[in-house]
């Protein structure tokens, strides 16, 4: 078990830094919510194409391979206590992973075309960008439900079998049930900021605490 704990807290850790990675690269770098137009967002493309390249294999591939690592090692903290809450959360965990890697490739895939579409016909790179993006945002980039119904479920079976501490299992609630809000139309802006910036201190502490507990069952 102290291997999955320490492989747990690495991916735990490495999912706080790619939330940071994600919100400076996008939110400073690219000032990707003030582009409105469809054509700014082409332009952005065609100039920043391997930045976004690399930001989507960090903040969403690799992302979701951590998030399989992360989820087992949780699984093996709470099934002793509650299997079925978490077999529960083990499966929105990974199911989870899996729609994070699809937004990641779709992504990729998808600006690597309107960029080459670009250049010879910017009309219909809108137009396929348009349908990339819905495909893009169904499976993870516009709401949060998957990754919040995973935390809420492993930090509820946290609290009741002791296996955390109390506190951080408070703040998994929390940014569990805010990822769920998301999907509220007039609640999704504030769902899904409370939802991004609370995982980055959610994962982190985690991330301490396996590592740790790691450490403690070697001595």
């Amino acid at each position: 078990m102290k291997y999955s704990q320490k492989m747990g807290g690495i991916a735990a850790l490495y999912e706080a830094i790619a939330y940071v990675i994600g919100m400076v690269v996008y939110l400073v770098v690219l000032d990707y919510p003030n582009l409105v137009e469809p054509a700014q967002k082409l332009n952005m493309f065609v100039e920043y194409e391997q930045v976004l390249y690399l930001m989507n294999v960090l903040i969403y591939v690799i992302f979701g391979i951590a998030m399989v690592v992360l989820s087992l090692a949780l699984f093996e903290r709470l099934r002793a206590g509650l299997p079925f809450l978490a077999q529960a959360a083990t499966a929105f965990g990974l199911i989870w992973a899996g729609l994070v890697i699809a937004a990641g490739m779709v992504a990729n895939v998808g600006t690597g075309v309107v960029v080459d579409l670009f250049a010879t016909n910017p009309a219909q790179a809108e137009t396929v960008w348009g349908a990339v993006e819905v495909v893009y945002d169904g499976l993870g980039g516009g709401n949060e439900i998957v990754g919040g119904i995973w935390t809420l479920l492993a930090s509820w079976a946290a609290l009741k079998t002791g296996v955390l501490p109390r506190f951080l299992n408070y703040l998994g609630i929390v940014v569990g049930l805010a990822g769920v809000v998301s999907t509220v139309p007039l609640l999704a802006e504030i769902g899904g900021m409370v939802f991004g910036l609370g995982q980055i201190v959610w994962f982190a502490w985690l991330g301490v605490v396996l590592l740790r507990d790691s450490r403690s069952q070697m001595a």
